[in-house]
C-alpha cells in the first residue's frame, strides 16, 4: 500500500495583496488580503463578505452582542489587482535578473512586490 502524501497547494495570492472579489455578494469590492488559508484554499479579504457574528460576553467583549466581521472566500473568487492599471489580472511567474522566480501581472507585465 502506498503512502499518501499531503501536498499543500501553492497559491498565487499572498497576505497583503490587493485583490478584487469576482463572484458572490461582495462582487466588485476591492480589499487587502488579511489571511490566506492554504489547506482549504480560502482567503479573508478586508471589507468583503461581511457576516454578523453573535458573541457571548467575555473578558475581551464585556457586553457581547452582534459583531460584523469578514468571512472567508474561496481563492478562485478573487483576482489580484494590477498596480499599473488598477484592474484585475491573472498572475504568472518569471525569473528576474538575479534568477529568482517572481510573480508577474499578466496584464501589464509588472513584477508583483
Amino acid at each position: 500500500m502506498k503512502k499518501r502524501i499531503d501536498i499543500t497547494p501553492k497559491l498565487k495570492i499572498r497576505k497583503g495583496d490587493l485583490v478584487q472579489v469576482m463572484a458572490g455578494d461582495s462582487k466588485g469590492k476591492q480589499g487587502k488580503v488579511l489571511e490566506v488559508m492554504l489547506q482549504v484554499n480560502r482567503v479573508i479579504v478586508e471589507g468583503a463578505n461581511m457576516v454578523s457574528k453573535h458573541t457571548k460576553p467575555s473578558a475581551a467583549t464585556p457586553n457581547g452582542g452582534i459583531v460584523k466581521k469578514e468571512a472567508t472566500l474561496h481563492v478562485s473568487n478573487v483576482m489580484l489587482v494590477d498596480v499599473k492599471s488598477g484592474k484585475p489580472t491573472r498572475v504568472g511567474k518569471k525569473k528576474n535578473a538575479e534568477g529568482k522566480s517572481v510573480r508577474v501581472a499578466k496584464k501589464s507585465g509588472e513584477e508583483i512586490k
